[in-house]
């Protein structure tokens, strides 16, 4: 099922918990290759992204039925599996709209 959707985006807002927690479970479980999650507030709990909490770009890879994460913060480069040519850093994703 989760084959024929190879990316989905989410941006948080007060209901972080589904995104970081429902949501990753479920979209792992179905098998989708690539999850990202765009916490341009710095949202999250510490759990998720770390303290002191900041904007933080989450990109979730199934590796053997699993989600690896990276994340990326201020000046660093995004690093898309579905996108390899991807040249924007968290900052600039953060900074659209304001």
């Amino acid at each position: 099922m989760g084959s024929s959707v190879p990316l989905i985006v989410e941006v948080t807002s007060t209901n972080w918990g589904d995104n970081y927690a429902l949501k990753l479970e479920a979209y792992e479980s179905m098998g989708i290759q690539e999850y990202w999650i765009v916490d341009y507030l710095g949202l999250g709990g510490r759990r998720f992204i770390g303290n002191p909490k900041q904007p933080t770009f989450s990109i979730y890879q199934l590796i053997d039925s699993e989600y690896q994460i990276k994340q990326f913060r201020g000046e660093e480069r995004i690093e898309s599996p579905t996108f390899p040519e991807l040249n924007l850093t968290a900052q600039q994703v953060f900074a659209k709209g304001n």
